[in-house]
């Protein structure tokens, strides 16, 4: 019969495998798509049965994926949503896209990755490709996925193979799509890691492959606490250059004109995205068990998870020179999203700045463009909808804090109508300086 790995990788290479895709969010949809435009039959899988109803009638349910796209797929023929498990058996790679969040303590939540290897053993067969994509910490496909898989009596590379490749979608980046944005590989085997090379160099124009599931592992880990590490520093500059009275933003202009040697990091309200404000945490929960302290992850997530109560601070002390106390005071929250001009709230800083200012009394209310309504979440319940900007909804106002800075939202009208407004982006840096005794930036 010869190896599995080039069973599966000749099926990949004539198009006749079919592919499972599990978790059909931010991450798994942008691969469906991608599988079922290089002719693909594709199965997707989710809990979630609206998501499911959705998928199969055409819809998309995210922002920045048009439901052309998937109208596209369905009508093909080569795309089928479900929430059957039983139906894995019916792939020859499957791809793993469940979320991994943090528990209240900061540490991981790996209950959807459990859950996840327990349908897949449970109805794994001889001649599977299975790839993780859920970002986690270096060895949780070796030491998890791998056991419950040989505990079916199934052996790597004699009947399966394993994989860890980590997503890198970037929602709303109009700049880089799924296809160009390189895939970094890493096996259980090397056969694991030829085999799923082959499947991603289907779909994206450049695959990495690594030496290990760990180092593929440990790369997406990298990559985001580089990025929160970086965030931290600047928040913690933009702190001191308020006190100094200069400003953060000119400042980074100015830096960025050396052209080597220095690399622009923004400050916000604080992290968002499902990214950044959780993966550092993954690793240093797993370097605890190497008796190692990573000082540079615990810093920076303290700066970084203190500025919503930097910016409400500023926020006070402003309502406090116009002889407004927060207290009872109406406060407008321009954005929710965590990333400007997309539809995605995950671990957004608006949602704990708003569970701020009303444990301090502040009747709060939001416009987002691409938010109709809060949803309820695990950590936040707000039951709110979106406020159009209508000038006597402005003027009604005690302030308004910019925390997304969505394109379509005029600032400059926000500023004039608004008797005052806090800019966490510098979105209004560019007004008229007629305005500027109504802003202030934090």
């Amino acid at each position: 019969m010869g190896k599995i790995s080039d069973q599966i990788i000749s099926r990949i290479q004539k198009r006749e495998a079919t592919v499972a895709v599990i978790g059909l969010g931010y991450v798994g949809l942008p691969l469906v798509i991608r599988f079922c435009e290089e002719r693909f039959s594709v199965l997707g899988f989710d809990v979630d049965a609206d998501k499911v109803e959705k998928l199969n009638q055409g819809f998309s349910y995210i922002q920045h994926i048009p439901s052309e796209k998937v109208r596209a797929m369905v009508d093909s023929g080569h795309f089928q949503a479900t929430s059957d498990f039983n139906r894995l058996g019916d792939a020859d790679a499957v791809v793993v896209c469940v979320p991994t969040p943090l528990n209240p303590r900061k540490e991981p939540d790996m209950r959807f990755i459990h859950a996840t290897t327990r349908e897949l053993a449970r109805g794994l067969r001889r001649g599977q490709l299975i790839s993780l994509e859920s970002t986690t910490y270096p060895g949780t496909t070796r030491e998890i996925l791998l056991p419950a898989f040989e505990g079916r009596g199934l052996s790597v590379d004699e009947d399966f193979l394993l994989a860890f490749s980590p997503e890198r979608e970037d929602p709303g980046n109009p700049r880089f799509s799924t296809k160009d944005i390189p895939k970094v590989v890493g096996g259980i085997s090397p056969d694991s890691t030829r085999a799923a090379a082959a499947l991603y160099d289907s779909i994206v124009d450049r695959v990495v492959p690594v030496s290990s599931t760990e180092a593929a592992e440990f790369t997406k880990l990298l990559e985001n606490i580089f990025r929160a590490v970086n965030i931290a520093l600047v928040n913690e500059m933009k702190i001191l250059t308020h006190r100094m009275k200069v400003d953060i933003w000119e400042i980074i202009e100015a830096s960025s004109t050396k052209p080597f040697g220095f690399m622009p990091f923004y400050p916000g309200p604080g992290l968002g995205g499902h990214c950044i404000p959780i993966d550092p945490y993954y690793l240093s929960w797993k370097a605890r068990e190497f008796d190692f302290n990573t000082r540079f992850i615990e810093l920076a997530g303290e700066v970084n998870t203190g500025m919503p109560l930097y910016v409400v601070d500023k926020l006070s002390e402003a309502l406090n020179r116009n002889r407004k106390c927060l207290n009872g005071s109406r406060i407008l929250i321009l954005g929710v999203a965590y990333k400007a001009d997309t539809d995605d709230i995950r671990e957004s800083p608006a949602l704990r700045i708003m569970e701020i200012l009303r444990d301090r009394g502040a009747e709060i209310f939001y416009h987002d463009p691409f938010i109709p309504r809060i949803p309820k979440m695990r950590a936040y319940d707000f039951d709110l909808k979106n406020l159009p900007l209508e000038a006597d909804e402005l003027r009604s106002m005690d302030a308004a804090v910019i925390v997304t800075g969505h394109s379509e939202v005029d600032y400059g009208r926000v500023v004039d109508l608004c008797p005052l407004t806090v800019d966490t982006r510098n979105k209004t840096g560019g007004l008229d300086r007629s305005l500027s005794g109504k802003i202030v930036k934090a």
